[in-house]
């Protein structure tokens, strides 16, 4: 099992499009990985529970990963929770991947 604190700095905390993108890579490990909101655990392979800790800027989450992969996936997921200051664009971390946003017609 590993743990680590992270302080989350993006200014909207993990609200739901960096939640999205948190959650999306934590789903592409087999490990268990929990997040914890001043002792409020969420799974983070689901959105409604992670945003149901309420995670908001400034804010020192514990992030638990356990499992076959745990080193690989605290290794990445760490990259990613301190490369949403201010959401850069995918293209500034290497582990981010949206796809873009479409346009309205007109």
């Amino acid at each position: 099992m590993q743990t680590a604190q992270i302080k989350v700095t993006n200014e909207n905390g993990l609200h739901t499009r960096p939640g999205a993108v948190f959650v999306k890579a934590c789903q592409g490990f087999a490990s268990t990985v929990t997040v914890d909101n001043k002792g409020h655990k969420a799974d983070a392979k689901s959105l409604m529970k992670l945003m149901s800790a309420g995670i908001t800027k400034n804010d020192m989450i514990t992030l638990t990963i356990e499992g076959s992969d745990e080193a690989a996936a605290m290794e990445q997921l760490k990259v990613i929770i301190e490369s949403l200051i201010g959401e850069r664009k995918a293209s500034d971390c290497r582990y981010l991947s949206m796809p873009p946003c479409h346009e309205a017609p007109g």
